[in-house]
């Protein structure tokens, strides 16, 4: 009998999974099958010391989307228990997340982390200049994401809410309705329809929401000034700025999970192997020997 596990088929809509890739500002992290936590790339404030980590079911990355020369990045990870554990920088208290408990999903911004209950509730932790953080009032997410300055949640009908710095109109998002799921970049936000189909608002200045056109999408991600789409297929779309090649995915194939960085994109191969492209300057990209990360819809053995 082979007791190999079957060839997962890339995400399905509607499907709330828990992140088993992340990537930070510098540095990229991968959920393994056992429930142990990998990480490569800058460790200047220990955010890729995660290797003691147990019982993790989802990891999130702090990223610091502007292309600004500086390391204070966290990682965060939700234990099977609902709590939670964190590590690296801490200056505004990003990391003081100890005393959570029943948390469902986890996301991490620059310099602030968010957890949704079970509930449908959110807390936050961290900076709070802007409004990012004021989430208390929060009810029925399903799901949530964060960029530099602001916070977006997706609620169990469809419709997201958003809170801090709208500049770009990056919170504009109210109208918003049949959404399956969400991401957050820099300074512009992205939705995912229930039929597949993408919307944007926010900064569009490196074409970074040029999206419309996009279809049969089951999954996304976003960098700083990019967008990353999965679809259905296995194969993988990308719109915005291009300056380290962090678009560079089309020839990608078999893929079932996305993340995306400051400007570094990783994909997850239904094989539990990892690519990556994009910027290399602190070994972010050098996953090609990871083996075991989980898979869409798997479980902590």
């Amino acid at each position: 009998m082979d007791d190999r596990a079957p060839k997962e088929k890339p995400l399905t809509l509607k499907r709330m999974l828990k992140q088993s890739l992340a990537a930070g500002h510098r540095h990229t992290v991968g959920l393994k099958l056992d429930g142990t936590v990998t990480a490569v790339g800058d460790n200047k404030y220990g955010q890729c010391e995660v290797s003691s980590w147990r019982n993790i079911v989802a990891v999130a990355a702090g990223n610091v989307h502007r292309a600004r020369n500086t390391g204070n990045a966290h990682t965060v990870g939700l234990k099977s228990d609902g709590t939670v554990m964190a590590a690296g920088w801490n200056k505004h208290g990003q990391c003081d997340i100890n005393d959570w408990r029943d948390i469902a999903a986890v996301a991490a911004g620059w310099r602030r982390t968010i957890g949704l209950k079970s509930n449908g509730t959110a807390v936050a932790a961290g900076r709070n200049n802007e409004g990012q953080s004021d989430v208390s009032d929060w009810h029925d997410m399903v799901a949530i994401t964060t960029g530099d300055w602001h916070t977006v949640g997706l609620k169990s009908d469809g419709s997201t809410e958003a809170v801090g710095n709208n500049r770009y109109g990056q919170c504009d998002i109210n109208g918003w309705s049949d959404i399956a799921a969400i991401a957050a970049g820099y300074l512009h936000t992205v939705g995912l329809k229930s039929d597949g189909t993408v919307v944007a608002a926010g900064m569009n200045k490196h074409d970074q929401g040029d999206i419309n056109s996009w279809s049969d999408i089951v999954a996304i991600a976003t960098g700083s000034y990019h967008t990353i789409g999965l679809k259905s297929d296995g194969t993988v779309m990308a719109a915005g700025m291009n300056k380290q090649g962090q678009c560079e995915v089309s020839h990608w194939r078999d893929i079932v999970a996305i993340a995306a960085g400051c400007a570094h994109t990783i994909g997850l191969k239904s094989d539990g192997t990892v690519v990556a492209v994009g910027d290399n300057e602190y070994g972010q990209c050098e996953v090609s020997d990871w083996h075991g990360i989980q898979l869409p819809g798997h479980s902590v053995k």
